[in-house]
C-alpha cells in the first residue's frame, strides 16, 4: 500500500477537472476519476443528448414539411450511424484528457476514493492525504422500490442512448426533463413512445402555464398517462409488460424497452463521508456553506453532489468559486446567484429562470405578469407557429424581472438576455427599451413581452400589447 501527499485532491472529473490549471502548476495535485473523465455531462448526459436532440428536431422538420409547401417525407433513420456518430468522437475525449493531465504534472487514479479519515482517502492500494479535497462526484439515475423492475432489462440515462438497434417501442417511466427529451428523441426518430407520469402534468417544478402547455404539446406526439402509476413491471417474450393504475382503473402497456427516468440521486454514499465528519441534507446532498466548504476543514463540494439543480453550468460556476477560494483564501467569494436559468431540450423547448407564478402566489408577492406569442410577431408567422409564447414576471415596484419563462423554438437562447437582467440588475424598462432588437428575428417576441408590463418613459411613444394573449 502507498501513501501520497498532496495539496489538492479532486475527486471526479467532470467539473472538477476544471481545478488544476497553470495557477496551481506548482502545487502537488491529484485527480481521483471511478468512471470516465469528462463525468456525466461529455459521456452520457448533455452533450450526447443534445446532439441526438438536435438530430431528431431534423427528423421533424422534414415531417413538418408539408406545412411549409414542400414534399418530403422522412424514410428510414439510421439508427446505428447517429448512435456512432454521436459516440464516436466523444467516445476519445476522456484518454485524452487522462493523457492531457498527466503531462502537466497532475497524478491521476482511476478508482472508487473513500474517506478513511479527516483529509484522506483510499483509492484502490493508495492513500491520498490533501491540504484540499474538492469532491465533485456528480449523481446517478434513481432506481425506484418498483416490483419485478429488478428482474427487468431496463435503461437509465446512462445506457439508453447507446442502444445498438433503434427499438420498435419503449415506455418511459417519469415525466421530468430526461423523459420529455428522450421521449422526444426517439419517438421523433420512429419508436412508438408511451410515457408514465403520475402527476396531472409533465415537467412539474415549472410555470403552470408553461408544463399545461408543453404537456398539451408533447401528448400530441406520445402516448401520454397523466395520473398513473406503476404497479408492477414484468418481462415478456418480446420487452416488457407494464402494470398500471390510471384514474380509469387497471391497465397495461407493453413495449420493447423501457426507459426508467424518475430522477438522479447524489454519488455522496459512495464516499464514506461519516469517516470525514462531513454531513448530508436528507436527499443525500453534501452540505456546505456559501464558500462551498463542508464541515471538514480543507474539504470542498460542487455541482450534483452538493446542489439541487442538476446543472453542468451550476457546477461549472460552482468550480470557479473553489478555485478562486483555494487558490485566494484571504479573498474568499460565496457560491450566490441571483437566478439560475435551465433548458429542456425537447419538442416544443422549454426555458425558465427565476419565480413561478404560482410561487409568487404563494408568497403573497406583488409582481406583474405578461405573455407574448411567437405568432404575434414576423418571424413567429414565418414558423407558422401557433403554441409557443414568452412569460414575463416583475417586480412593481423595483421593475426588476422576478421570473421568465418560456416555450417553443430556441427558447434556451431567446431566454439570455432575461437572464443577464436579472443577475445584472437591470429594470424591465432598461431591457425594453435601452437596447435594439433586430427586425424581424425572433427576439423581438422578448422585447414585446416586456413592452407588455409598460414602460414608464414619459418621453417614450405608447405601445398597445396586452399582457397576456389567449
Amino acid at each position: 500500500m502507498a501513501e501520497h501527499s498532496y495539496d489538492l485532491v479532486v475527486v471526479g472529473a467532470g467539473s472538477g477537472n476544471m481545478l488544476p490549471d497553470s495557477v496551481l502548476a506548482g502545487r502537488r495535485v491529484a485527480v481521483v476519476e471511478a468512471g470516465l473523465f469528462g463525468g456525466t455531462c461529455l459521456n452520457r448526459g448533455c452533450i450526447p443528448s443534445k446532439i441526438l436532440v438536435y438530430t431528431a428536431d431534423v427528423a421533424q422538420t422534414i415531417r413538418d414539411a408539408a406545412a411549409f409547401g414542400i414534399d418530403a417525407s422522412l424514410g428510414k433513420t439510421d439508427w446505428p450511424a447517429i448512435r456512432d456518430r454521436v459516440f464516436g468522437h466523444i467516445d476519445t475525449v476522456p484518454g485524452k484528457a487522462v493523457d492531457y493531465r498527466r503531462r502537466s504534472g497532475v497524478d491521476v487514479y482511476t478508482g472508487q476514493a473513500r474517506f478513511t479519515g479527516p483529509n484522506e482517502l483510499r483509492v484502490g492500494e493508495d492513500t491520498l492525504r490533501a491540504r484540499n479535497i474538492v469532491l465533485a462526484t456528480g449523481s446517478r439515475p434513481k432506481i425506484p422500490d418498483l416490483p419485478g423492475l429488478a428482474d427487468v432489462p431496463y435503461l437509465t440515462s446512462d445506457n439508453v442512448m447507446r442502444l445498438p438497434e433503434l427499438p420498435g417501442s419503449m415506455a418511459i417511466i417519469g415525466g421530468g426533463f430526461i423523459a420529455a427529451e428522450m421521449g422526444h428523441v426517439f419517438s421523433s426518430l420512429g419508436s412508438k413512445i408511451t410515457v408514465i407520469e403520475r402527476g396531472p402534468a409533465m415537467l412539474s417544478r415549472h410555470d403552470t402555464d408553461i408544463r399545461k402547455a408543453f404537456t398539451t404539446a408533447f401528448g400530441q406526439q406520445v402516448d401520454l398517462r397523466l395520473n398513473t402509476t406503476v404497479q408492477r413491471v414484468d418481462a415478456t417474450a418480446d420487452g416488457v409488460r407494464l402494470s398500471l393504475l390510471t384514474p380509469d382503473g387497471p391497465a397495461e402497456v407493453t413495449a420493447a424497452k423501457l426507459l426508467v427516468a424518475v430522477g438522479r440521486r447524489p454519488n455522496s454514499d459512495l464516499l464514506n463521508l461519516p469517516a470525514a465528519g462531513i454531513g448530508t441534507d436528507e436527499h443525500g446532498h453534501v452540505r456546505t456553506d456559501h464558500r462551498l466548504r463542508t464541515k471538514a476543514p480543507g474539504v470542498w463540494a460542487l455541482g450534483d453532489l452538493a446542489n439541487h439543480f442538476q446543472l453542468k453550468h451550476m457546477a461549472n460556476a460552482e468550480a470557479r468559486v473553489v478555485w478562486h477560494n483555494i487558490v485566494h483564501p484571504d479573498q474568499p467569494r460565496e457560491a450566490r446567484f441571483p437566478v439560475v436559468p435551465a433548458a429542456v431540450f425537447a419538442d416544443p423547448q422549454v426555458a425558465s429562470a427565476g419565480a413561478t407564478e404560482q410561487e409568487l402566489i404563494a408568497s403573497g408577492r406583488p409582481y406583474l405578469a405578461a405573455t407574448r406569442r411567437y405568432g404575434s410577431t414576423a418571424y413567429g408567422w414565418a414558423l407558422q407557429d401557433t403554441t409557443s409564447f414568452v412569460k414575463v414576471l416583475a417586480d412593481p415596484e423595483t421593475r426588476l424581472l422576478l421570473g421568465a419563462h418560456l416555450i417553443g423554438p430556441q427558447a434556451s437562447i431567446l431566454i439570455q438576455p432575461l437572464v443577464q437582467a436579472m443577475c445584472l440588475g437591470s429594470t424591465i424598462d432598461d431591457v425594453a427599451t435601452g437596447v435594439l432588437y433586430i427586425h424581424p428575428a425572433l427576439t423581438e417576441v422578448v422585447e414585446q413581452a416586456l413592452l407588455g408590463l409598460g414602460v414608464e418613459d414619459d418621453t417614450a411613444m405608447p405601445v398597445h400589447i396586452k399582457a397576456a394573449e389567449d
